[in-house]
């Protein structure tokens, strides 16, 4: 484990002294020898920030590795290091290309944050942090302000807390004097030279780095904080599943309950010692169907050389592969359409079951399929396939009988009162108020079993004189022609007209002669 200590080095602390006295030089004077003493303890900054994440890299490797061992204890521990890795590097490459900003403003686009020509510039971190069209101070102080309270959160200690809270500190203690008190942005960066403003921000990464190497040791030490210590040993099989298809396998965890040690039992089943390299997985290929019992021991050794017996017992149910392949719109599938089917495998997710069909194609839709037959009289065999223990088996064949789609009912659209559209399918009065709205013909199967619409193609309109002599007119395919519509209109109350050698084609592709409609007007 690495060590906790909250304590500055010693070279940090040197670093933090000569940013101090050259603060207070840069206040009396800024000469050439101040920015370049910046420049000194910026790059010595530089170099300690460097080092300090190259340790924090290493401690996050070492959480790593032991959830990586043993995720079941580490891997809350692992989890929140993932979380406080992503929010420091956020703020770090957040301060880093606040330095960047200060610079080009100083020097141009062009600008080296190594190289900086306008060291002296008192003007651009002013900008750059506090001016109201930019405002990277007080967003800096807010990200900063955040991440104090995260990495504060993660520290039990009281004393690890309020290191974390002074060394991310970002209140100013204002004199007694002073009306109103001056924000903690404007404190470092208001007429700071270029330089100086670089060294704070410099500063400011390896305090974060600092705080983060802090909240990490604790993550680590906290690893071992949770262990308890039992004093009753019981032997548990711990299956995947009790009921077990035939073709697939029997897989259960043969453990020692409430215990965490390093030594590993030997186990033995039905008299045969399981291999150690199994780590207590116990597995059975399951070739025919029934229930199967089985029982063993573990023998656990301790230090002083004795060891415990610890006895199981447990069972499993090898069943026959089943499936359910249903239509869920009819017991039949129509060649031609969408046919809805429901496919599942007890005891198997969805996202595990596969099926192909012959006869046409098969497509998942969700948690549903679609089975589209393509040939009428030749069954369409849907074959349901599962993946279970990393290999893939079949559990069902299911034949389905392939028809023509029965022919539509012709019908005249019309709305009712409310807007709602309606259909008449002759056979009783239709009022001649709404024949007069009447422009075209359709035809659909809608019996609520199936729900399919056909393109009217041609229909003929009869219509009957004073003397009983039938006047046919034509259509305009599916539409009602204007002699059609001139004949309806001429028509009084109590006659009747008769729409018929209708034609119509279905998404099957088949065209069809339809029955005719006798329409009685009222």
């Amino acid at each position: 484990m690495a060590g906790n200590s909250t304590k500055l080095t010693p070279r940090q602390k040197m670093i933090n002294l000569m940013y101090i006295v050259l603060t207070a030089m840069l206040a009396l004077n800024v000469s050439s020898d101040v920015l370049n003493g910046f420049r000194q303890v910026e790059e010595g900054l530089g170099r300690t920030t460097a080092t300090a994440s190259a340790r924090n890299e290493a401690l996050y490797q070492q959480l790593a590795d032991f959830n990586e061992q043993n995720p079941e204890k580490g891997g809350v521990w692992y989890n929140k290091s993932l979380e406080l890795n992503e929010r420091t590097t956020k703020l770090y490459n957040y301060i880093d290309s606040l330095k960047l900003i200060i610079v080009q403003k100083a020097d141009g686009k062009d600008a080296d944050i190594k190289n900086i020509k306008s060291q002296d510039d008192l003007e651009a971190a002013s900008y750059v942090m506090l001016s109201p069209s930019m405002r990277h101070g007080g967003r800096l102080r807010e990200s900063i302000t955040d991440y104090r309270t995260y990495v504060s959160g993660l520290m039990p200690d009281s004393i690890k807390k309020a290191t974390v809270e002074e060394c991310l500190s970002t209140t100013i203690n204002s004199r007694a004097e002073q009306i109103n008190p001056i924000a903690w942005e404007t404190t470092l960066f208001e007429n700071m030279p270029v330089i100086a403003a670089i060294t704070i921000l410099t500063k400011m990464q390896s305090d974060v780095l600092y705080v983060e190497q802090m909240a990490l040791n604790t993550l680590i030490t906290n690893i071992d904080a949770s262990d308890a210590r039992v004093n009753k040993l019981d032997a548990v099989v711990i299956p995947n599943s009790k009921v077990i298809m035939r073709g697939s396998k029997y897989s259960a965890n043969i453990v020692l309950a409430a215990i965490d040690t390093t030594q590993v039992p030997n186990i033995y089943i039905n008299d045969e010692q399981l291999p150690l390299d199994k780590n207590g997985l116990y597995e059975v290929f399951c070739g025919t169907t029934g229930v199967y019992d089985y029982n063993g021991y573990l023998e656990v050794p301790h230090g002083d050389g004795t060891t415990t017996r610890h006895d199981f017992m447990s069972s499993y149910t090898v069943i026959e592969p089943s499936a359910t392949v249903s239509a869920t719109m009819m017991n039949v599938m129509y060649a031609g359409i969408s046919n809805p089917v429901s496919i599942s495998v007890p005891g198997i997710p969805n996202n595990a079951v596969q099926a192909t069909m012959t006869n046409g194609t098969l497509t998942r839709n969700g948690d549903f399929w679609e089975a589209k037959p393509a040939t009428v009289g030749e069954d369409a065999v849907i074959t349901v396939t599962a993946t279970m223990d990393g290999h893939t088996q079949t559990v069902a064949t299911t034949a389905f009988r392939v028809r023509r789609l029965p022919d539509p009912t012709p019908y005249i659209p019309y709305k009712d009162a409310n807007g709602q559209e309606l259909h008449y399918k002759g056979g009783k009065p239709f009022s001649k108020g709404l024949l007069r709205g009447v422009t075209t013909l359709g035809a659909a199967i809608d019996d609520g079993l199936v729900n399919v619409s056909f393109n009217v193609l041609s229909f003929e309109l009869v219509t009957f004189d004073q003397m009983g002599n039938a006047m046919l007119e034509k259509s305009e395919g599916a539409n009602f022609s204007k002699r059609q519509n001139d004949a309806i209109n001429r028509l009084s109350r109590g006659k009747r007209f008769y729409i018929s050698n209708i034609k119509a084609i279905g998404p099957d592709g088949i065209t069809r002669d339809l029955s005719p409609i006798e329409v009685i007007v009222n």
